[in-house]
């Protein structure tokens, strides 16, 4: 997406699944309804806006057929890196049999669905949702869209449409040696009725795929190779300055008394603002000099009632909160507690894990322009509904006069489905009217502004018989709510359904893959005063750390293999025994590895696919860790790409090993004590092993690709490390302990 406003406009109301569609300029535009939107309508499409020119008609809907043939597929959400925009494009490029080096994307924008009463849906992207979520409506967006052409094309010749086909965006009846491209007949096509009834839009067999499942090319691939491609932080309008910002580094502080200390007389620096109650920003002609501007003010802060808080003193916390009362229940199958107190053998472990932050490579960044009556946004985000809402809030502006650009993201991993950098950018903005402002966080603001993995312990009790087969087993987590921060009207009962990721009794999204006769899961709430956000992978990594590492330390405990042990608990789980079978199998769990090497193993399931990795190590004299190969397998039900599946896999070790490794962030005198990439350091290449991805497409159900595998990192490698070393690691990052014989 290029940085220009879109050309855009919008007009227009929906039929009960598919809006009607119009020709613009030659075009076939067609729209389709988002089954699960509450706001439907059967009014069809009656109008469509004035096109700008014939060359770049403007589109009213989901997919675009110009007269040259070329496809525009119109993605709401948003593409980070993982792939999501090429995905989409595939599956609707599939159904739509239209020839694939013609296909191009382009963003609607929040404003435009707000406008239209959301023909999109949803714009947000997390929960490795991109795909999966929206595979059902874009694919018959694109199979409407073949039915209108042929269609037209069968009624142009007067001939029934069963006797025309279609291949690469030319239909042809054979009876008469005709053929007509899409481009030529998408004018008529877009006059015509779209269907009305979702029974009466056939979707192809996955067997029958030629675009979607295979392997091709990413179509931004190129534009970032190249430095084409425009990210948030790259961003030039006309008239543009920068600001750069500092928050109190205590959350829930303030700002108490500023010195300017002459910035304002320092060589293009225009102003010095103060962005809420709690931050201070300079805005420059530049973002250097804004920034630097800005660390020569003296800024006495309030730092309020955390001014002392510490990640020691919460641990504390945790740890009493482990035997508390006041626990609520996850998951609960007959009586844990009772089966423990009458256990031939206990087992029992505490794991923790701390606070992490996002890291991306693009700090956060938002441009805005502010007026009395609009309000425009560029912002990198992962939810550019949510975006608009922070937008117009901020702007104290009704929503119809705001608008959200959405750019490209370096990098999101939840972080940018948060708002609080838009609001500022426009706090900013708005005590400069007219005047586009690019707001870029430095690094150490980023690092000390974050939205937080949460910090947790879990105690685990298993209890055994004499045969040493687990009667029971207790998991009592202890530890902060994602949903008590972001969402805290999700909050029911006590209960934040996300903290059991991975270890639900069943369901279609992250159950656990074991069968417990009696088994407890439950949660003490605690919430320190550092905000949680949603971390790639979310509570599904520790929770695969907290179970996973302490079947193997029972595996131990009881001379079971650790691989055995678990198939004798998944008899009732064959999707997850089959990902767990096929990394085995892989590596030939049952053969000797060479000397020095060890293996450790894990599954789990999550974000509704099932997946599972082993792991390959060695540890010399000095206790140097090297993970030699990981062995990665996925069912994620369906595979749009399996290279897009491939790189996802390999990526989600390379941040979840980065965690394991290396990454913490810590809390001293109620601020974030690591501030930037010395002391918060990401994997490097020499520490990446060599990764080999199984996909597993067992069908019948559409999983997520990009955050599940992440949670197996951390656990593969630790059961590794203890088969090298009889140690146990039960928290994390690994930098805080020797591995040294």
């Amino acid at each position: 997406m290029n940085a220009t406003t879109p050309k855009l406009k919008s007009s227009g109301s929906r039929r009960q699944f598919l809006q009607g569609s119009t020709a613009l300029a030659g075009s076939l535009v067609v729209g389709f309804y988002v089954p699960f939107l509450e706001a439907a309508t059967s009014t069809a499409l009656t109008k469509a806006t004035k096109p700008s020119d014939a060359s770049n008609p403007e589109i009213n809907a989901w997919v675009v057929i110009q007269p040259n043939d070329q496809v525009i597929v119109r993605i709401a959400r948003s593409e980070m890196g993982q792939g999501t925009l090429t995905g989409l494009a595939q599956l609707v490029a599939e159904e739509l049999e239209c020839d694939w080096a013609n296909v191009t994307t382009e963003y609607p924008t929040p404003g435009q669905s707000f406008e239209r009463k959301a023909p999109w849906g949803s714009f947000g992207t997390g929960g490795s949702q991109g795909i999966r979520g929206s595979q059902d409506y874009v694919r018959r967006g694109g199979a409407a869209a073949r039915m209108m052409l042929i269609q037209a094309a069968a009624e142009g010749w007067q001939v029934p449409t069963t006797e025309c086909t279609v291949s690469k965006g030319v239909i042809t009846h054979a009876a008469s040696n005709r053929t007509i491209t899409f481009g030529k007949v998408a004018g008529a096509a877009a006059k015509l009725p779209a269907p009305k009834e979702v029974k009466d839009i056939k979707l192809k067999g996955v067997s029958d795929w030629t675009i979607a499942g295979k392997r091709l090319a990413r179509l931004d691939t190129v534009d970032k190779t190249t430095g084409k491609q425009i990210y948030g932080m790259d961003l030039v309008l006309p008239g543009m300055l920068n600001a750069a910002v500092k928050a109190c580094p205590v959350f829930g502080g303030k700002v108490k008394t500023v010195n300017d200390m002459g910035a304002l007389k320092r060589p293009g620096v225009k102003k010095i603002l103060f962005v809420g109650d709690n931050a201070i920003a300079v805005v420059a002609d530049t973002w250097w000099r804004a920034k630097t501007a800005l660390d020569t003010i003296k800024i006495e802060w309030d730092e309020g009632q955390h001014a002392n808080a510490s990640t020691a003193a919460f641990n504390e916390i945790l740890k009493t909160a482990l035997e508390a009362k006041d626990a609520v229940v996850g998951s609960k199958i007959g009586d844990a507690p009772l089966a423990i107190a009458n256990a031939v053998k206990k087992i029992e472990a505490v794991y923790s894990y701390p606070h992490q932050n996002h890291a991306c490579m693009e700090t956060m960044n938002t441009t805005v322009k502010w007026t009395e009556d609009k309000c425009e946004a560029w912002v990198p985000t992962q939810n550019g509904q949510a975006a608009h809402a922070a937008v117009a809030e901020a702007a104290g502006l009704p929503l119809g006069k705001c608008e959200v650009y959405k750019q490209l993201l370096g990098g999101g991993f939840g972080r940018r489905g948060a708002t609080d950098y838009v609001r500022q950018a426009v706090l900013i903005a708005k005590q400069m009217p007219g005047v586009p402002i690019k707001m870029i966080w430095s690094r150490e603001e980023d690092m000390a502004q974050g939205r937080f993995h949460p910090i947790t312990q879990c105690k685990m009790t298993a209890a055994l018989n004499d045969k040493n087969e687990i009667t029971g087993l207790h998991m009592r987590i202890a530890g902060q709510s994602i949903l008590a921060g972001v969402r805290p009207e999700a909050i029911r009962d006590g209960k934040d359904p996300v903290v059991f990721q991975g270890l639900n009794e069943g369901g279609t999204e992250t159950a656990i893959g074991y069968t417990f006769p009696n088994l407890l899961v439950d949660h003490a709430m605690r919430n320190p005063h550092v905000p949680p956000g949603f971390w790639r992978g979310v509570n599904l990594n520790q929770n695969a750390i907290y179970l996973e590492c302490f079947l193997d330390e029972i595996a131990a405990a009881t001379k079971q293999d650790p691989l055995a042990l678990r198939r004798q608990l998944m008899t009732k789980h064959p999707k997850h025994l089959a990902v767990l079978d096929a990394v085995a199998k892989r590596v030939e769990w049952d053969k000797p590895l060479p000397a020095g090497i060890y293996r450790g193993i894990a599954q789990t399931m999550g974000f509704g696919s099932y997946v599972a990795a082993c792991a390959e190590v060695s540890i010399d004299k000095e206790g140097a860790l090297k993970i030699h190969r990981i062995v990665a397998a996925t069912d994620c039900g369906h595979a749009v790409n399996p290279q897009q599946i491939e790189a996802q896999v390999e990526g989600s070790f390379v941040y979840g090993l980065a965690a394991a490794l290396h990454q913490e962030c810590t809390v001293k005198d109620g601020r974030i004590v690591e501030t930037n990439f010395h002391q918060y350091p990401c994997l490097k290449l020499a520490e990446m092993p060599k990764v080999e991805t199984i996909i597993l497409t067992s069908g019948g159900f559409w999983g997520g690709v990009g955050e599940p595998t992440i949670a197996v990192a951390a656990p593969a490698v630790l059961n590794a490390i203890f088969a090298a070393t009889g140690k146990r690691i039960r928290d994390l990052p690994l930098k805080n302990h020797s591995l040294k014989a």
